[in-house]
């Protein structure tokens, strides 16, 4: 039997075992969110700016963030400047995570609506899911330029001692914002 024909026949046995088992589905329960493709918990995160992994990219190669920093601030020796800088960051970061978030919300509810009262079409889709995109991107950006805002306030042998606090360094080589050829404070 050929391969293809195999996967196909071993998929469709189990989607067979799954509904002969009268599990609900995945989404069960969700059709009753005010907006559909995003938990309570989503729309919260979002409207207070809380970071939901977005930054991930920087976090776990080195860049740290206001939020960990400051919970950090004495193991890392913070100055009196940094720890001001930092704030002013955090406060900064929050303000324009929070914009951004309930921008990407209001979105959210105008692509669920139009699927609610069936105006939907394949231009308006188009409009919708492209502006979407554009707010998440330009949200994961916000995240992402904090951390790199940060990192610059910081010296090299913070960003280590921070690595190691998040449980993030173990014997690893240097992450690029540590190296010297970083610009932050050295």
């Amino acid at each position: 039997m050929p391969p293809l024909i195999k996967t196909a026949g071993c998929i469709a046995l189990a989607l067979a075992a799954h509904l002969a088992t009268g599990e609900p589905a995945p989404y069960a329960g969700q059709q009753k969110r005010a907006i559909k493709s995003l938990s309570d918990q989503d729309v919260t995160d979002l409207l207070q700016g809380q970071g939901m992994g977005l930054a991930k990219a920087a976090e776990l190669n080195g860049y740290p963030g206001p939020v960990h920093v400051l919970e950090h601030a004495d193991a890392l020796a913070l100055t009196d400047q940094q720890r001001t800088a930092t704030t002013a960051l955090l406060h900064a970061h929050k303000d324009a995570a929070r914009k951004l978030g309930a921008a990407l919300i209001a979105s959210e509810e105008a692509l669920d609506e139009a699927f609610k009262t069936g105006t939907i079409h394949p231009a308006r889709l188009s409009a919708l899911t492209g502006e979407i995109g554009q707010r998440q991107a330009r949200l994961r950006e916000e995240h992402l330029r904090t951390h790199l805002a940060q990192t610059a306030l910081l010296h090299s042998d913070q960003i280590q001692r921070y690595s190691a606090l998040r449980g993030y360094a173990a014997g690893s080589e240097p992450s690029p914002a540590t190296r010297p050829a970083h610009k932050g404070h050295h």
